[in-house]
């Protein structure tokens, strides 16, 4: 694939919206607030990394947000602090070369849930709202997204859990050399409710407390003009599929190698890396043995941001490449230094990424 360059990007997540914020969270994490007694529906655990002060109508204004849910009100506000950092004004003249890619794992959980309820209890069934159907699609997001900034280039939302970021990365990249956009915003966001917190708690044999939030990038293909030159370039994304659990970690480890020989680096180039969270701390450790066989003798350092945002199955990638971002941007030391991403999930599914980085205003020869 070619390189995928960022020009900017955004971020809403309980330990802050600004690189500072994003890096100072590594070190000195947030607890988890607490959040039992604000549903009417039982929680799994009475703490989360949940963005409780978080008021679309603050943010966006009244109108046009009354029947947004909560992941379609986080992904307007972050796709708009997304243009507002890469400083991409949108015009009648490249609208229509604008799209919206999102990763996720089944969209809105709760929208589905509650709208299929009231299908069998509403008096009669029949007499649901249909203002809130559009919740229920998967890629209401993304949909609401463009209607918002008035974009209307590709929109599309994958489906694919922990690795449906790096998915979305790689489906930008085929978008770009068959020439569908010239930028396009790509991302993943996680929303809290009673639902996502049990299925987040599913299976799990850590207590890690669910999450909130996520990440969209603003992305060009290479050699295109804009103001100024990239925050990053994303060199190489491979995905692959193992079945097997006790092989997954091979299986992730071969994805990496394969990334970092597709940009011809070696593993000890590489001063970053992120697993995007795991299901289970068993898969964690897994995870990192994967890229540490991978990395041979790296010094990397290790970004995880689980402890201070939660456990965003979806969004943990998009969080994590905004830390590593945000990590350039407070450091000058680590312009054009390497970080890698990768991504496993209880079903099969793996991947990696390799990204160079830069601070804003940097040299990047």
């Amino acid at each position: 694939m070619s390189a995928l360059q960022i020009i900017g990007w955004g971020v809403t997540s309980p330990a802050g919206t600004d690189h500072p914020a994003l890096v100072g969270a590594l070190d000195r994490p947030p607890a988890p607030v607490e959040v039992a007694g604000r549903y009417d529906a039982p929680l799994p655990t009475p703490r989360a990394h949940a963005l409780l002060d978080f008021d679309v109508r603050a943010e966006l204004g009244r109108k046009g947000t009354s029947f947004f849910d909560r992941r379609t009100a986080l992904t307007v506000v972050t796709c708009r602090r997304a243009l507002a950092d890469a400083g991409l004004q949108v015009t009648d003249a490249n609208r229509h070369r604008i799209g919206v890619v999102l990763g996720t794992t089944a969209g809105s959980v709760r929208s589905s849930v509650d709208y299929a309820v009231d299908t069998f209890t509403q008096d009669p069934p029949y007499m649901v709202n249909p203002a809130l159907f559009p919740n229920t699609v998967m890629n209401c997001a993304a949909g609401q997204s463009a209607i918002w900034f008035n974009l209307t280039g590709v929109n599309a939302t994958l489906a694919g859990g922990r690795v449906a970021f790096l998915s979305v990365l790689r489906w930008c990249a085929n978008s770009f050399r068959s020439r569908q956009a010239d930028y396009l915003l790509a991302g993943a966001v996680e929303e809290f409710t009673p639902h996502t917190a049990w299925l987040s708690r599913h299976g799990r044999d850590d207590d890690l407390p669910a999450g909130e939030g996520g990440a969209v990038f603003v992305l060009r293909p290479p050699g295109g003009t804009h103001l100024r030159g990239p925050d990053a370039e994303v060199l190489a994304v491979t995905l692959g599929f193992c079945p097997r659990g006790r092989e997954r970690a091979e299986a992730l480890a071969g994805c990496l190698r394969g990334a970092l020989d597709r940009c011809g680096v070696d593993g000890g180039e590489v001063r970053m890396a992120a697993i995007g969270g795991a299901d289970d701390g068993a898969a964690r450790v897994a995870a990192w043995r994967a890229v540490e066989s991978a990395l041979g003798h790296s010094r990397a350092r290790r970004i995880a941001v689980d402890e201070a945002m939660g456990d965003n199955p979806t969004a943990g990638g998009a969080l994590e490449l905004a830390t590593v971002l945000a990590a350039h941007r407070q450091d000058p030391r680590l312009d054009g230094q390497l970080s890698v991403l990768v991504a496993q999930n209880r079903e099969g599914a793996v991947g990696a990424a390799v990204v160079r980085g830069w601070g804003r205003g940097t040299d990047r020869g």
